[in-house]
């Protein structure tokens, strides 16, 4: 099978995600799965009137593309027309390339939260008009319409985060060279369900904090920062703490709030991305599923019970107190 990538309206960061794919690493991950870029432009070789001819020939039908990939919002100002973002050397705007190769390909991805959603590029007042693919922010429509499928009979596939990890996008290919995604397996925003069912909140190194409800009051401390520093990864789809990023690293393992980046309309949160907001001193945003009784009863005998231990290391950068030693029963 091959591949087509676009990159579109958006900083390249999926893109350079992408290349930290490791074990095996993305070239030898593709080779053995049957996959090829047809074009990247970031790392194939050809460029100029050779790739033109190419999307030419994939835009006429004669050569089959089967799954083509979009990094980036897409530009669709001013007034629709599109002519923000021209494809340099055709004269056409991304839109209209994106608008003409879809509906040829097997399959369409998008990759990262500015091609699903709008993202970033999208944020403000959008004077580009940014949209994602199949989503304006969290109203599905966006470019190819809602209604949109792709040869194979699937919407498309979002593949959201900013940037994406590495393993969402090669598993996503991956199951897709292996015929294995389906319509069922993505979930309520066309997520892939294999990361979307996992909160970042699974496997948090900060878990044994949130636990006792002991907060960090400044960034780098090292207790739960949901209360007072705006993480909301007991909200937020994705498997970060599961599956590390270069083996070992994620936003709360390097101390900072999960910001909710595979969402719609995550960069307009409304309020710092490092700030808790509260209601009569209680956070806006709990936890998914959970009742706000519950949680506030919880989160009252979690704190009155909270060891010594656990409450000084939470305001800490370090650890502070050890765990206590236990002489073993004889």
């Amino acid at each position: 099978m091959n591949i087509l990538w676009l990159q579109s309206a958006g900083c390249g960061g999926c893109t350079m995600s992408l290349l930290c794919a490791e074990d095996p690493n993305l070239l030898d991950l593709l080779d053995g799965a049957g996959l090829e870029f047809l074009w990247h432009p970031a790392l194939s070789v050809e460029t100029g009137t050779p790739v033109r001819r190419m999307l030419e020939q994939v835009e006429a039908g004669d050569l089959p593309l089967d799954i083509l990939c979009v990094e980036g919002s897409i530009l669709t100002g001013p007034n629709g027309t599109g002519r923000y973002h021209m494809l340099s050397g055709t004269g056409r705007a991304m839109l209209d390339w994106v608008s003409a190769l879809a509906p040829r390909a097997l399959h369409v991805v998008a990759v990262g939260t500015c091609a699903t959603y709008g993202g970033i590029t999208a944020a403000g007042e959008n004077p580009g008009d940014a949209m994602g693919l199949q989503y304006d922010g969290a109203q599905k429509g966006g470019v190819l319409g809602a209604g949109f499928t792709s040869g194979a009979g699937l919407p498309v596939i979002n593949v959201a985060g900013c940037p994406t990890h590495p393993g969402w996008v090669t598993e996503t290919l991956l199951m897709l060279a292996g015929n294995t995604l389906g319509v069922a397996d993505l979930d309520g925003f066309g997520r892939p369900r294999f990361y979307a069912d996992h909160l970042v909140h699974h496997a948090c190194p900060k878990n044994e904090f949130y636990e006792y409800k002991a907060s960090a009051s400044h960034l780098s401390e090292m207790g739960c920062m949901m209360e007072h520093l705006g993480c909301v990864g007991t909200q937020t789809v994705g498997d970060c703490n599961i599956r590390s990023w270069n083996g070992e690293g994620s936003c709360t393992r390097a101390g900072y709030p999960c910001i909710n980046c595979t969402a719609p309309e995550f960069e307009e949160p409304g309020h710092s991305f490092t700030r808790t907001p509260k209601f009569g001193g209680i956070p806006v945003g709990l936890p998914a599923d959970m009742p706000k009784a519950w949680f506030m009863a919880l989160a009252s005998l979690s704190k009155a019970a909270t060891p010594r231990r656990i409450g000084q290391n939470a305001v800490s950068d370090r650890i502070r107190i050890p765990p206590t030693l236990r002489t073993p029963r004889r």
